[in-house]
């Protein structure tokens, strides 16, 4: 099973307090949009979203498609296959994508702790 890059969704209270936190630590922004209050940080292959008033808590995330540097790979297994393997080994859905698409899509699911994984594919 292949989940792509992962990352983890940090739920801000403060964007810009925060990004200077993480830029302390050696991460760089990469990409978002603080105006819309979202960044991403890169420190070699770790990956983290700033996300102010976005969501409630943290979540794992993981982007089917993607390499750590947010470029395509060619060769990934599709979040709706993901989905039904999933699905298939007993596995909750918070969200789920909708299976007779393409392209682009998510689901969401909780780990036993109450911990939120995404699975965003952007492509």
């Amino acid at each position: 099973m292949q989940l792509g890059a992962f990352s983890i969704s940090l739920a801000v209270k403060d964007l810009a307090l925060s990004r200077a936190f993480y830029e302390k630590l050696g991460f760089e922004v990469t990409g978002g949009e603080a105006e819309q209050n979202w960044l991403i940080l890169k420190n070699g292959d770790c990956i983290i979203g700033l996300f102010q008033g976005m969501f409630e808590k943290n979540i794992l995330t993981f982007n089917p498609g993607w390499n750590t540097s947010a470029r395509p790979v060619d060769d990934f297994t599709d979040v709706r296959e993901l989905q039904k393997q999933l699905k298939a080994g007993d596995v909750a859905f918070d969200t789920e994508a909708d299976e007779t698409g393409s392209g682009p899509a998510s689901f969401i699911i909780t780990d036993p702790d109450g911990n939120p994984i995404l699975v965003d594919q952007h492509r």
